[in-house]
């Protein structure tokens, strides 16, 4: 609509603006109209019209096989369209029209706004399985009358109101028609239902909406007030009523045709069962959050109990050994407590590799500085809890065996992302500048624990590559290529 618009048109973008609002809201005028809308707007030089927009109705079958946006046409082809936008008034008169062999009944509602007309939208009625309306087709057909005075007189849509239709309920989920008073006149089969489920046990005819509704809903104080204006169709207003055994979503809409408040339409819809999903998967995500919650403080409590037992160890090197098992433990609940805090099972691991950094680098044997060039992003829980461990491993085994005691130094983690949506996968240097590698090391051979921790997690379960090598200059380069899964 917007290159349409700007490409034909003389409208301004507050015009464009309006016209959005209009087809944001139309499927209801097409739905109770039975008939397709199409949205003609003059052009730039007045001799044409141009269709910016079209809409098919869900209630009844279509006029228009092809598609019609783009189209243009000469002004004097359409007389409806011309008598429309000069008289602003809609225009109905005229015998159907026949089109590949079916009666199409046209008529014309010009678009106004602040007192201009700008355009007219084409509806357009298929006859060929007309029969006698019932009490439903009849309210339908009243009420898109109404609205269609409204979009002549300007005051429909309603300015500021600006409607989700993938959410917001629509004629044939149900419908309610009041009189000005809120009295219910109609009540479609569908809104029966959806009060039956709010625990009405009698019919809906001849009630006021809007203090059925507060009733219906519990309340341990009076009636609300507020409720029973929202029901009865006063302004325009989507909400929600929940009663004991059901929810149903309202959407209110006040008809003035000609200007004075006649009525209102209540669209409802039945949503008893999307929010009981919804509560589901809130509470399913709550209790995954906790479970995260608990291994973390179940983690702590380990790493704990294993720091008061290598205080009371006598050897060196038992003592050594329970602190880095402290150090494991800890890098893992540093994941899981990230993970009690989001809604998904994806963390950024940013933040994770930062804590991680730090507390690895409580063990420096000297003034060891430490620090994170580019970004993790991202990860997948079962990419963030062994890629946490394998970088808690490897930058503990740099402080230790680089570095003599006392030694100044440097270790440097780069990450680098690769995007591809065929090969998304992570780049990831530790590079230090202490001693280097041994004389005639493998790291695939050879190695300490920490290092075949390394290569189990990072080969095995996260699927990807590591390799030590001598750094540029001197110290050493420890590489991990893993893949992962594309950001969103």
């Amino acid at each position: 609509m917007n290159d349409l618009v700007r490409q034909h048109t003389a409208l301004s973008d507050s015009d464009l603006e309006w016209l959005h609002l209009l087809v944001s809201e139309w499927q209801l005028l097409s739905d109770l109209s039975f008939a397709d809308l199409v949205l003609w707007v003059p052009t730039l030089d007045g001799t044409r019209y141009v269709s910016v927009a079209q809409m098919r109705p869900n209630t009844g079958p279509t006029s228009y096989q092809d598609d019609m946006v783009g189209h243009l046409v000469p002004r004097g082809r359409r007389p409806l369209l011309d008598a429309a936008l000069d008289e602003g008034r809609i225009v109905r008169e005229g015998d159907p029209e026949w089109r590949e062999e079916v009666p199409v009944r046209v008529e014309s509602i010009p678009v106004r706004r602040e007192g201009r007309v700008l355009g007219v939208i084409a509806r357009n009625t298929n006859l060929l399985t007309v029969r006698t309306p019932s009490r439903l087709e009849l309210t339908y057909l009243q009420s898109a009358s109404d609205l269609a005075q409204m979009i002549a007189a300007g005051t429909f849509p309603f300015p500021g109101e600006q409607v989700d239709m993938d959410s917001s309920p629509r004629a044939g989920d149900g419908l309610v028609r009041m009189d000005a008073e809120g009295i219910v006149q109609y009540a479609s089969p569908n809104a029966l239902s959806a009060y039956h489920r709010l625990g009405l046990a009698a019919d809906l005819v001849g009630q006021h909406l809007g203090q059925i509704t507060a009733e219906l809903a519990p309340s341990r104080g009076p009636v609300d007030e507020a409720l029973v204006t929202l029901a009865s169709g006063y302004a325009p207003r989507e909400f929600e009523v929940e009663g004991n055994s059901g929810v149903i979503q309202l959407r209110a809409i006040p008809l003035k045709p000609k200007g004075t408040r006649i009525g209102s339409l209540v669209l409802l819809r039945d949503v008893t069962e999307l929010r009981r999903r919804e509560r589901e998967l809130i509470t399913k995500d709550a209790t995954i959050r906790e479970i995260h919650h608990r291994v973390k403080n179940n983690l702590q409590t380990v790493a704990a109990l294993l720091r008061l037992q290598s205080r009371r160890m006598d050897s060196a090197q038992g003592r050594e050994a329970l602190d880095e098992a402290v150090r494991r433990v800890g890098s893992i609940a540093i994941v899981h407590e990230t993970l009690s805090q989001n809604l998904d099972e994806r963390v950024e691991f940013d933040e994770i590799a930062d804590r991680v950094i730090a507390m690895v680098a409580e063990i420096s044997p000297g003034p060891i500085s430490c620090r994170r060039n580019g970004r993790f992003g991202i990860l997948d829980a079962e990419v963030a809890t062994p890629l946490s461990m394998v970088l808690t491993e490897i930058l503990q085994n740099a402080l230790e065996h680089a570095f003599a005691p006392g030694e100044e130094g440097a270790v440097e983690v780069t990450a680098v992302r690769g995007e591809s949506r065929a090969d998304a996968r992570l780049l990831i240097t530790v590079q230090d500048d202490g001693r280097g590698l041994p004389e005639g090391f493998d790291p695939k051979r050879a190695g300490n624990l920490g290092l075949q921790i390394v290569r189990t997690l990072v080969e095995g379960e996260l699927g990807g590559s590591f390799d030590m090598l001598p750094g540029s200059g001197r110290g050493t380069k420890v590489v991990l290529d893993i893949p992962v899964r594309p950001q969103k």
